[in-house]
């Protein structure tokens, strides 16, 4: 008997919770962009001022960094606290819920870190068969 699309696994979700995947799909979108990783890898010893992240996730232009902080921050993963000197500080932090995510970014990295090599010798292999 051939499997098909619709003999795929649950994973426990039935019924309602099941019906709208646009809800996990928005969050995943948060938390699975590469630049909110790294700001919430970053983040996971403490706050930063936005230039120290800058120089830290290095290759992310401000723009995107302010993109990504204001999307973590809306989320409620980080909070933005403005001291007021002159200049003003500003400085970004995980909330609780921010910290809850850390460990899994981290897991995630460490992955992608540790499968580097087999994955880019899965694409050549890939990319050979093709061309």
């Amino acid at each position: 008997m051939e499997r098909r699309h619709t003999d795929v696994p649950s994973f426990g979700y039935t019924g309602a919770e099941s019906h709208d995947c646009r809800l996990v799909s928005s969050v995943l979108a948060r938390v699975g962009d590469k630049w909110s990783v790294l700001v919430v890898m970053f983040l996971a010893d403490g706050s930063k001022r936005f230039n120290e992240l800058k120089r830290l996730i290095g290759g992310v232009s401000q723009r995107m960094l302010t993109l990504t902080l204001r999307g973590l921050e809306r989320d409620g993963l980080v909070t933005r606290t403005v001291t007021p000197t002159i200049p003003p500080r500003v400085d970004y932090e995980l909330t609780e819920l921010g910290r809850s995510l850390q460990k899994h970014a981290v897991a995630l990295a460490g992955w992608a870190n540790e499968n580097q090599a087999a994955i880019e010798s899965a694409r050549s292999r890939f990319d050979g068969e093709k061309g």
